[in-house]
């Protein structure tokens, strides 16, 4: 592990440039600061997330995504560094899975919404959507792990899934999108 900060503030990004984890320096708006800042803002909206009550078989898996989205932040500041897996990717698919089989079959679009942890993971999927296409655009010009991008696309799939089951959960039902409506 690298050295602790003992002092928060260095000044070293006061001219608009930022460090990366190889010690090199970019733009603090940059796509590699882009990408990996989406992916903080998405572990901490997960962590609005698990600030909330739910069921331990929703709330332990997110705990272990903060961690690999902690991990995805690292893989992201330092250029070449691999983390992500294959086998982090599959696992977010066994758990999508096991939620989903929890579900009636989709036939209509719904709303984010249906109770607050419920309107909460929707904002954080919306957050991973963003994340992904942030790791979308560094990619078109480094190379990106192309876990790191399945990794992001099942994640966002999980949160939906997740959103369905904590509005059930808070509520008893989803809200389902009205295309025919009349404005009142």
């Amino acid at each position: 592990m690298g050295h602790r900060l003992s002092k928060i503030y260095t000044r070293t990004g006061d001219e608009g440039t930022t460090g990366l984890g190889d010690g090199s320096r970019t733009d603090k708006d940059g796509a590699r600061v882009e990408a990996y800042g989406t992916v903080d803002e998405l572990n901490s909206a997960i962590g609005m997330l698990l600030a909330l009550p739910m069921p331990v078989d929703i709330s332990r898996p997110l705990v272990e995504v903060q961690h690999n989205l902690f991990d995805l932040g690292g893989e992201l500041c330092v250029p070449g560094y691999k983390v992500i897996t294959d086998a982090q990717v599959s696992w977010l698919e066994r758990v999508l899975d096991e939620h989903n089989a929890e579900l009636p079959p989709l036939k209509d679009f719904i709303l984010p919404g249906g109770g607050q942890a419920a309107a909460t993971c929707h904002l954080a999927r919306t957050v991973c959507r963003r994340a992904e296409r942030r790791v979308y655009s560094l990619a078109r010009l480094e190379e990106v792990n192309p876990q790191a991008l399945a990794y992001l696309n099942r994640l966002s799939d999980l949160l939906f899934v997740l959103g369905r089951r904590l509005a059930r959960i808070e509520g008893g039902s989803e809200v389902l999108w009205q295309r025919h409506r009349n404005a009142e």
